[in-house]
């Protein structure tokens, strides 16, 4: 079929007295696609051209070479070069173009851009008409022209090409992609040209049909076109319009694209491979998936980056049937080549997975080199969430030769004693690698384990735990695991070394035997922590080991959610998890009270129930006494039960409860005798040296044995001696608790009702006047605004009867200083009110 021709030619510009013209149409080319086509011929000369340039300076002006598409889908190829006018204009632009209907292919099923090193292009227009030499049709057989070169131009331009390919891959999607034309900017045309021959050999076919473009203009702003070239003069220009530049001419680019497929193209023709874009596109995948080109680059003995190799591992792991033998020998081998030191870790997850996927599919002597690399990055590299290969991968001599070189370093830093500070999923890595190169750890076991354990603690609570506290199992009292979007709690997050370690478990009996026993044994240390690693990490313990503190944290967060905050039906769920009794294993008692109470104490009426579940030699192997003793002390001060519990525990552990803390307990036990028995003598005073010894002491406790004390004294039969030790104290802190307790409403009934206990009263409050401030100026408030209030609201029998016993008890001078105290306060208000009514008069 023979392809309608276009001639146009304008004049330059500023020639006014000329104007551009179509010299020839071929058949078909309507009107409306003429005026279409007249602005894509448009041809401004670069800055600076010569008015009348040379033959030489004429061939070195720029050519433009256009692909487009026009509005009814049809299209055109054409050429615009400078060509020689006459004295007038100098110079004009001749435009050769050939035009193509809808559906019609280029001749030989050419590319666009594979015309424009064709020599029938011309220059003017031929004598015959529009019919003549047609530059598409009489392209030779073969690869195209435009391919010859392009090797030395893709080498000399490759600090551009992988950006440069990742715009013009974009810039071929359907549809186009916002923000205009991609500018290109280089000193030659040809050079804009060279860069459309590269994309048109690393796109797909279609894709590169759909690459409009001109190899020059002045205008790119304007264009309707998807890639255009400039000049370096105009790149400025293009970069203000917000246009993608890229100046090929200038410094190499700083920034490199993130565009795997466009890295893997540039390494491909820098390696002047071009023949491999077609091979990788007979492979499965997505066009634009660097996983099959980086294999075909791969196995060509191409040498690509880390993720571009682990963008081939990748593809070959899902499609592990798409090669055949040769190519999965050759992509192994470049994949483990020993010269490469760039590995990163998403290249080896990759590998691990291409093993798993050619592992029993392929012959060992293909996989083990895959194998050897897995576990020698294991090893050296510290890459813990590798997946390694099975036991049975290095059956022979492969095993043998990878086991003398690792398993001198495996056994170096197991047995190192930084193992407390190193990472979980480093010594289990280890482990798994040393059974799985058949290495003999079993000696190592029992010191491993114990650094093993509290390290699992410790980095599932630095992984787990917010600025608010722990998540999920939170203790008693303690907040809840946050609610999810339902409402429900959230599960608690795993740590990331879970999956490895429970792996380990699970291949590994003699591991698991002596992990869970490290870890039971420092459980009772730390229970909460321990259940709270349990509630993330399900380990398997219920094989024959007893492990009694295991299994009552596994309990604690199941129980917590059963029986809320009832601490007693706790207690004895946990306890009872535990297989063993507290006679035989005293520890499951802190086991049991960490985790019912973890940093808090129980309350009087759990310490008794505490107390009572085993013996006093129980909980002193246990060293639970101090929780006992801690709720003793951090009791309210209305509870009873306290001084009662002190008592106990005075017996109970002796030897045990020392310095401050026995001090306090002796003054809740001695309240308990203040208030039910009969203390030892001494005991005001005891009060005062026992308060001195507890100090800091607990508000509470204060509070109780001074009331304890006050009470004491204000009773009828309080001991004379007593009251006169504390009298001769003034302790200022005493006599304001006593002071308190004459107040209260026991002490005042009995003032009102009793004569003997007002008369008792009295003689105390007046009988020790200079003893010291403190107990003068109490004294003195308590005659006036307690005794003297009680006085008065008697009958005059009852305050004669009060006259009468302060007589009897003390002397005579004592009844007249009571009847003087009694009258004096009547007398002062009755002269007031006679100095009031003379006033008045």
């Amino acid at each position: 079929m023979s392809l309608a021709q276009v001639h146009h030619i304008s004049a330059a510009a500023g020639d006014e007295s000329a104007e551009g013209r179509f010299t020839a149409v071929g058949r078909g080319v309507t009107a409306a696609l003429l005026a279409e086509l007249e602005p894509l011929f448009a041809y401004v000369l670069p800055d600076g051209a010569p008015h009348r340039p040379t033959d030489a300076e004429l061939r070195s002006l720029p050519q433009a070479f256009t692909y487009a598409v026009l509005s009814d889908g049809s299209r055109v190829v054409g050429r615009t070069a400078p060509a020689r006018g006459e004295s007038s204009a100098p110079v004009r632009f001749h435009t050769h173009a050939v035009h193509i209907p809808v559906g019609v292919p280029l001749p030989g099923d050419r590319l666009p851009v594979e015309a424009w090193r064709s020599p029938h292009w011309a220059t003017v227009t031929p004598a015959g008409g529009a019919s003549l030499s047609d530059p598409l049709g009489a392209l030779p057989p073969g690869p195209a022209p435009v391919r010859e070169g392009l090797d030395d131009f893709a080498v000399s331009r490759g600090p551009w090409l992988a950006v440069v390919l990742a715009d013009l891959r974009r810039a071929s999607e359907e549809p186009p992609p916002a923000g205009g034309p991609v500018v290109l900017v280089e000193r030659r045309s040809a050079d804009v040209a060279r860069w459309l021959g590269l994309a048109a050999v690393a796109l797909p076919r279609e894709s590169a049909e759909r690459l409009t473009f001109t190899t020059y203009t002045r205008r790119p702003g304007s264009s309707a076109l998807r890639v255009v070239g400039v000049a370096p003069e105009d790149a400025t220009a293009a970069r203000e319009a917000g246009l993608r530049v890229h100046v090929c001419a200038d410094r190499p680019p700083v920034e490199a694209t993130g565009d795997v497929w466009a890295r893997t193209a540039a390494r491909v023709w820098r390696s002047r491979a071009p023949e491999l874009f077609q091979e990788a596109r007979g492979l499965p995948g997505d066009p634009f998936a660097a996983g099959p080109l980086a294999v075909v680059a791969l196995c060509a003995g191409v040498g690509l980056g880390s993720e571009e190799r682990a963008a081939a591992a990748g593809w070959a792991a899902e499609r592990p049937y798409a090669l055949d033998a040769k190519r999965t020998g050759q992509l192994v081998e470049a994949l483990t080549s020993p010269g490469i030191d760039d590995r990163t870790g998403s290249e080896f997850d990759a590998v691990g997975r291409l093993f798993g996927a050619l592992d029993g599919r392929c012959p060992a002597s293909v996989t083990a080199p895959l194998a050897a690399m897995l576990v020698t990055e294991a090893v050296r590299g510290g890459n813990g969430s590798l997946e390694l290969p099975r036991r049975d991968a290095f059956v022979g001599p492969e095993g043998e030769a990878i086991a003398g070189v690792l398993g001198p370093e495996i056994l170096t830093e197991l047995e190192s004693g930084a193992g407390g500070s190193r990472p979980v999923a480093r010594t289990v890595q280890l482990l798994r690698v040393a059974r799985l190169l058949g290495m003999n750890t079993r000696e190592l076991l029992p010191d491993v384990a114990t650094r093993l354990a509290p390290a699992l603690l410790r980095e599932t609570k630095a992984e787990t735990e917010g600025p608010e506290g722990p998540e999920g199992y939170a203790g008693p009292g303690r907040p809840e695991a946050a609610p999810g979007p339902s409402g429900a709690s959230k599960p608690p997050a795993a740590p990331a070394f879970a999956p490895a370690l429970l792996e380990l478990l699970d291949e590994q009996f003699d591991v698991r035997t002596a992990l869970l026993g490290a870890l039971d044994r420092i459980a009772p240390e730390d229970p909460g922590a321990v259940a709270r690693f349990l509630e993330r990490v399900a380990l398997p313990f219920t094989g024959t080991q007893a492990l009694p503190h295991l299994r009552m944290c596994a309990e604690a967060p199941g129980a917590m959610t059963t029986l809320g905050r009832d601490r007693t039906a706790l207690w004895h769920r946990i306890l009872r998890a535990a297989g063993l009794s507290p006679f035989a294993e005293p520890l499951v008692l802190r086991t049991a009270a960490g985790l019912v109470w973890e940093d808090r104490a129980p309350t009087v009426e759990e310490a008794r129930l505490l107390l009572e579940a085993a013996t006093s030699d129980a909980h002193r192997a246990a060293g639970t006494w101090s929780r006992l003793a801690d709720a003793a002390l951090g009791a309210p001060a209305d509870a009873e039960e306290a001084e009662s519990l002190a008592h106990d525990l005075l017996r109970a552990f002796p030897q045990e409860i020392g310095g401050r803390e026995r001090a306090a307990l002796q003054l809740l036990a001695l309240c308990r005798d203040l208030r039910t028995g009969a203390p030892e003598p001494g005991w005001a005073d005891r009060v005062r040296t026992l308060r001195d010894r507890a100090a800091p002491l607990e508000p509470p406790v204060q509070e109780r044995a001074f009331t304890a004390l006050a009470e004491r004294l204000l009773a009828p039969d309080r001991p004379g001696a007593e009251l006169y030790a504390f009298v001769r104290s003034d302790d200022a802190d005493l006599i304001a608790a006593y002071d308190r307790a004459a107040r209260t409403e026991p002490t005042l009934a009995r003032l009102r009702t009793q004569p003997a206990y007002a008369a008792d009263c009295f003689t105390v409050w007046t009988a020790h006047p200079h003893v010291g401030p403190a107990w003068t100026a109490t004294a003195a408030a308590l005659l006036e605004e307690v005794l003297r209030p009680a006085v008065r609201s008697m009958s005059a029998e009852l305050v004669a009867e009060v006259e009468e016993t302060v007589g009897r008890t003390g002397s005579s001078g004592r009844a007249n200083a009571f009847r003087d105290w009694n009258r004096s306060r009547a007398l002062g208000r009755l002269g007031r009110r006679i100095v009031g009514r003379v006033r008045r008069g």
